[in-house]
């Protein structure tokens, strides 16, 4: 089971929204469950580092299975993954907007989103998921 095209496209759209309606232009990256890029948007006025960092998160989530933010706590000095953002060419990001996208506890994909704080970042990729999560009760 992978993500799609029309997938990916409902997922930003509901992080865009989130985003709009928080006042913050993000990022917007949506990989497939390889880590590979399926659908990107940037919205007007949003940082340019914003878009490395948001194809990073997602990448991230996925290679790694887990949420940015966790992996933020395991990589900090003293911690098992100290030094983790300096693996595979400096692309894995130890902040929080980046999740895996799951489907029936299958990891199928990740977004990653960038452009406001930790927090907003965070709460537009939940909005992403929650509209995946939806089309799972549909």
């Amino acid at each position: 089971m992978d993500i799609d095209l029309d997938l990916a496209l409902e997922i930003i759209h509901a992080a865009k929204e989130k985003a709009s309606e928080i006042g913050v232009p993000v990022v917007i990256a949506i990989a497939d469950a390889s880590g590979n890029l399926v659908a990107f948007q940037r919205m007007d006025q949003a940082l340019l580092v914003s878009i490395d960092v948001a194809i990073n998160k997602a990448y991230t989530a996925v290679a790694l299975k887990l949420p940015t933010h966790e992996l933020s706590q395991l990589a900090q000095p003293g911690q098992p993954l100290f030094g983790i953002h300096n693996a595979d060419g400096g692309r894995i990001v130890i902040f929080g907007g980046g999740f895996p996208l799951k489907r029936k506890n299958e990891i199928i994909g990740g977004v990653g989103v960038s452009g406001g704080s930790v927090e907003e970042d965070m709460m537009c990729a939940t909005a992403g998921i929650n509209r995946l999560t939806s089309f799972d009760e549909e």
